[in-house]
């Protein structure tokens, strides 16, 4: 008699760095083009791509860039990506416009899931005789 057993590896690939630096703007002149010409639409794409309400980047001016800060974050969280809050925020301040197109091509290089793999594996084992 056999017996059937299931077992479940889940196994995380990190990356320390990020897909493109800061001011890897021509890497993809998609992205540099509709961040130029509709900044606030080009925000709200990057944002909904990543799994966020679409509407959260409008409300960076109000909350004093606090979502971009918080959304670079969980970026690096999903991803795997060292660095800091505080190199979050000082990118966020430093260059705005730079960090919402980084963060665009990290989405289209990663998609919207996270680090994770999941891994079934069936053995069968027979009992001793």
């Amino acid at each position: 008699m056999q017996v059937q057993q299931q077992v479940t590896t889940i196994t995380s690939t990190q990356s320390a760095e990020r897909s493109t630096g800061i001011c890897d703007c021509c890497s993809d002149m998609g992205t540099r083009c509709c961040a130029t010409w509709c900044f606030p639409c080009f925000q709200c794409q990057t944002a909904s791509h990543f799994g966020w309400c679409c509407c959260m980047p409008l409300l960076d001016p109000i909350a004093c860039f606090a979502v971009s800060c918080c959304m670079r974050s969980s970026m690096r969280e999903r991803y795997g990506i060292q660095g800091s809050c505080c190199g979050d925020v000082g990118c966020v301040v430093c260059c705005y416009p730079c960090t919402w197109c980084q963060m665009s091509r990290e989405v289209k290089a990663r998609g919207r899931g996270g680090t994770q793999q999941v891994h079934v594996v069936t053995q069968q084992i027979v009992p001793g005789l």
